[in-house]
């Protein structure tokens, strides 16, 4: 395939990008790695693939709609998976705009780079279970009601339906994962695990919200990966949705104290915080449809967040570098006043 990624210098781009050009290198004939390299983009994370006869990585906006219609023509692209995505929603309850400008309009461009296209085989768009918003019981199917709480979470919902107008529209060949907390290397140190990871590796307060009896479901980014090219090659083109889910519903209190056993830290360290506006209290994803089709996680929670940690703890000069000049900044607006007023 002519592969374009975009989102490729983030966490779940970079192992997508890596696993194309490892484990999947059969199935690509070129590979086009597409990012504008925001505060979680890092092109160190792909720079040793320079040099690869497949490999291109091209700095751009995917709301830069005639940039985006070039690339896709001049490259001559067959399928486009789209990771780009203003995710934190920390920071979409700070300011919104960015996340309707990449995760919407950014997606509309896309889209419309591909609407018509010759040869063009899947748009495959990578979403949330937070469209879902939260699940008090039982798991969400593909077909559950979309209520999400926060603005990223209302951005990414209307990206959904967005390739899903185009698929039945313009009949774009299209598919949709929403996919449940991901977690592994080069996980930009915002959510939970990776800051918490590298805050305990520091010595530094790990600010956990509210009672931390919030529930996630999490699921290794290498399993994550190797979903998505399950799904590439299903040949689905009407936009069907897959919901990807491992199963390993855990609370952020029982993350924490297993991160504090692997980083081998003490729990003086764990600070209760004010918790997040409109936070979420449980995720969880029926992937039935999806393992129907012979997909299966491979990945305990227990064993790939050990993994997870020994490989912060020998990359340390990576998250050092990342959590320097404007991270700190972040963090004290984020969890300054918090930890200020904080209670152990």
């Amino acid at each position: 395939m002519r592969l374009l990624v975009t989102g490729a210098a983030g966490f779940i781009g970079t192992n997508f990008v890596r696993q194309a050009l490892g484990s999947r290198r059969e199935r690509v004939g070129r590979l086009v790695a597409v990012d504008v390299l925001t505060y979680a983009g890092n092109y160190a994370n792909l720079a040793d693939l320079d040099g690869d006869p497949v490999f291109r990585f091209v700095k751009a906006d995917i709301a830069d709609a005639p940039a985006m219609a070039a690339l896709v023509r001049e490259e001559r692209i067959d399928t486009l998976v789209n990771f780009a995505a203003e995710s934190h929603v920390d920071r979409s309850i700070e300011d919104a705009a960015p996340f309707l400008r990449t995760n919407v309009h950014g997606t509309i461009a896309l889209l419309e780079a591909v609407r018509g296209l010759a040869g063009f085989r899947c748009f495959l768009h990578v979403s949330t279970d937070e469209v879902y918003g939260t699940i008090p019981t039982g798991r969400a199917t593909e077909d559950a009601p979309l209520r999400p709480s926060s603005p990223y979470a209302a951005s990414k919902a209307a990206a959904d339906g967005f390739v899903q107008a185009y698929a039945t529209t313009y009949g774009v060949p299209a598919a949709i994962t929403r996919c449940s907390n991901n977690y592994g290397p080069y996980q930009f140190p915002e959510k939970l695990i990776p800051l918490f990871v590298t805050n305990a590796f520091a010595g530094e307060p790990l600010p956990l919200y509210g009672d931390g009896m919030q529930v996630r479901d999490w699921i290794h980014v290498a399993d994550h990966c190797e979903a998505l090219w399950h799904v590439l090659g299903l040949g689905v083109t009407d936009a069907p949705v897959f919901n990807v889910s491992a199963h390993n519903e855990t609370p952020n209190r029982e993350v924490t104290t297993a991160i504090l056993r692997l980083t081998g830290r003490g729990a003086d360290l764990v600070r209760h915080v004010t918790d997040r506006p409109g936070h979420d209290r449980r995720y969880a994803l029926d992937a039935s449809r999806l393992r129907a089709t012979g997909w299966t996680s491979r990945r305990a929670f227990a064993d790939g967040l050990a993994e997870t940690v020994a490989w912060y703890r020998d990359h340390r000069a990576w998250w050092d570098d990342v959590k320097s000049g404007a991270y700190r900044d972040y963090y004290e607006r984020m969890y300054g006043a918090r930890l200020r007023t904080a209670t152990s």
